[in-house]
């Protein structure tokens, strides 16, 4: 299967965490990791699963993985199984985000959103991976549960 995940990171917990995403799809597949700038659109040809993930940034995607996403001709997924993610605060730990997230939402959601306008079939619902500030570092095992997500998700695809 051919893998393509793609990624932009501000303080680069996104990145360990799409690095991880990878890794756990590497054995047995042709997986890529690449940060947004990197990625051509000639790349999204021939691919079998297509990952995209962002740090959450004002409630949503940094501009570089929007831009990104905005940029891919419509419905030139068609039939791409897709799926997002993103990084983000633990709403329940303020009272204040969870009534700001409740209202504005995390990147993973609008990622997927834009993913679906182009034709891609999402394949699970988008998931969110936490940091302990705003800066970092990831809570403790979300590189591993990261894994097990890829590891699900490429399942659902074969």
């Amino acid at each position: 299967m051919k893998v393509l995940v793609v990624y932009d990171s501000v303080f680069g917990n996104t990145e360990k965490i799409a690095q991880a995403i990878g890794g756990a799809l590497a054995a047995g597949n042709d997986a890529a990791t690449l940060r947004v700038n990197d990625v051509k659109l000639e790349q999204l040809k021939g691919i079998n699963l297509l990952i995209i993930g962002s740090p959450t940034r004002g409630f949503r995607p940094t501009e570089g993985i929007t831009n990104f996403l905005q940029s891919i001709p419509g419905n030139s997924l068609n039939g791409i199984p897709v799926a997002a993610f993103d990084t983000r605060l633990k709403a329940d730990e303020s009272s204040f985000l969870t009534r700001l997230v409740l209202k504005g939402g995390y990147a993973a959601k609008t990622i997927a959103n834009l993913l679906v306008k182009n034709g891609g079939n999402l394949v699970t619902p988008p998931e969110g991976f936490f940091v302990k500030d705003r800066e970092g570092p990831l809570k403790e095992g979300e590189l591993e549960r990261a894994a097990a997500w890829a590891k699900k998700t490429a399942a659902l695809v074969s």
